[in-house]
């Protein structure tokens, strides 16, 4: 059975730049990248995720598509089934989290036998209150509660920690050896 690497950390510290950069330079290893579904639209950007409206996700939702839900900032999130299908085959998985659900996947993966590695991309405070305002995405308000957030998480025990406050290179060079070890491995 090969690893979920669960992604976590706060709106900010740059885990979708870390993770398409780690896909970039993992181009053809046996490692996929899980798109999440999200009731947003698919215009919004920043990820590589399905928005849907929340009827179409309540649909799927009821007819078992997805393997692992959420809900967070007036948004539902979902990773569908077929993670559990890559998983049993080989394929190391990396997929964007909640922190605020870590429990529930780690509840998920025992069930599975699935090794779940949390990774927690840290970022320092100043750093990610500049990268918050210049996305424009959020109000002031929301910054200040982000940024309060990211404050009250602690890592779970045993989780990697990567910095990403500093140059993305660096951040990508610390995971890499993690992720590559875990494709060996799987």
């Amino acid at each position: 059975m090969s690893s979920l690497f669960y992604v976590i950390g706060p709106s900010g510290a740059g885990k979708d730049a870390l993770m398409n950069a780690a896909r970039q330079a993992l181009d053809g290893e046996a490692i996929a990248f899980a798109h999440r579904y999200i009731t947003r639209p698919a215009s919004a950007g920043g990820e590589n995720f399905i928005g849907l409206t929340p009827a179409e996700f309540a649909v799927r939702d009821t007819k078992g598509l997805f393997w692992l839900t959420w809900a967070s900032h007036e948004l539902h999130y979902a990773v569908g089934r077929e993670v559990l299908t890559w998983l049993t085959s080989g394929v190391t998985v990396v997929v964007n989290g909640s922190r605020a659900h870590l429990a529930q996947v780690q509840a998920q993966c025992d069930l599975a036998a699935i090794p779940l590695i949390p990774v927690w991309v840290h970022c320092d405070a100043l750093i990610l209150a500049q990268r918050l305002r210049s996305r424009g995405r959020e109000s002031e308000a929301q910054i200040a509660e982000r940024l309060l957030r990211a404050t009250q998480f602690m890592p779970p025990a045993g989780a990697l920690v990567i910095d990403n406050s500093d140059k993305l290179e660096q951040a990508l060079a610390d995971w890499l050896v993690y992720l590559k070890q875990a494709i060996h491995d799987g």
